[in-house]
């Protein structure tokens, strides 16, 4: 058992807490094997009657997957399919955990980590918590089955994943991404902006973007600058997925995940991660430099494992 992960079983509870701190409990591919090995163990575990996930230090639940890491991986030609499917498949064994799994989702929350709490049973949050699905500023897209929710939310949805924008606890509740706050009523700024339900009415990327810049609130023409600094292929890639998401339930989510990551990491993910966490001069030089300039067939050829997709 890594270091990096704590576990203890108290009075039939096993708690699974995450103990990385100084990444704010960044994800590495031995964390992820250990929660499931520890999970599997449990399942059959007659003294364990329920599960409690949370992170240790001041900053936050999870960041996310080590991306850095990941990104090397890629870039050196080694298995990084490997680590998705064993952090999908961590997520998967959580939503479907035959005993009731709470997740302490405190302060910074994004990504990998949201992956981790937002399947369990019961999910908390509290008014410190910062929620973000962050990867089209590194190149990809929406991941670990959060798709299932940011679809059937509408233009809050669409906003959060293509923008990789930051929400509250209070966003989360109304996103079902969470299912109670510790600290009484939380706000929803998101849900409250009226700009963002006025210009995510399209399915096209270009034409958000022109509806963002050309709003009159500058919360809008912000987002619309947020859009256009991600990854142009990134964010015509997450917007499909989100839109076939609507009609698909988590472990489809997830099996579109690792077939959309198998076709489109390789363009845009490497140079990402190191414009905004290696040499940190967050200026990446994207494949293609603006959303117009992304071929159709480009985007197609990602989703082109649907002719054979018969889940």
């Amino acid at each position: 058992m890594s270091d990096n992960i704590l576990i203890d079983v108290t009075d039939g509870i096993a708690r699974i807490t995450l103990n990385r701190p100084e990444a704010i409990n960044a994800l590495t591919h031995d964390m992820l094997s250990d929660m499931y090995e520890a999970l599997a163990a449990w399942r059959d575990d007659d003294d364990v009657t329920a599960v409690e996930l949370a992170g240790n230090g001041e900053r936050g639940f999870c960041a996310g997957a080590d991306v850095r890491a990941l990104a090397k991986v890629l870039a050196e030609g080694g298995n990084y399919l490997g680590f998705l499917e064993t952090e999908y498949a961590l997520d998967m064994i959580i939503a479907n955990y035959p005993k009731p799994v709470t997740s302490l989702m405190r302060g910074i929350t994004m990504g990998g980590g949201l992956g981790l709490g937002a399947h369990a049973d019961r999910r908390i949050v509290y008014a410190d918590t910062v929620m973000a699905m962050p990867e089209t500023k590194i190149g990809f897209f929406p991941d670990v089955g959060i798709m299932t929710q940011l679809s059937r939310a509408g233009a809050v949805g669409k906003h959060i994943a293509l923008t990789s924008a930051t929400f509250s606890g209070g966003d989360a509740l109304l996103l079902n991404l969470a299912d109670e706050s510790a600290d009484g009523p939380l706000p929803a700024p998101l849900f409250e902006a009226t700009w963002i339900q006025e210009c995510y009415a399209s399915d096209d990327p270009v034409e958000i973007a022109r509806a963002l810049e050309g709003h009159p609130d500058e919360a809008a023409q912000q987002a619309g600058r947020d859009l256009r600094a991600r990854s142009p292929f990134a964010v015509h890639v997450a917007l499909r997925a989100l839109k076939r998401a609507e009609k698909l339930q988590l472990s489809e989510v997830l099996n579109q995940d690792l077939r959309l990551a198998e076709r489109m990491m390789e363009v845009d993910f490497v140079e990402g991660v190191r414009a905004l966490l290696v040499d940190k001069d967050n200026n990446p030089r994207w494949r293609w430099k603006t959303l117009e300039e992304v071929p159709t067939e480009e985007v197609d050829a990602v989703f082109s494992y649907r002719s054979s997709w018969n889940s």
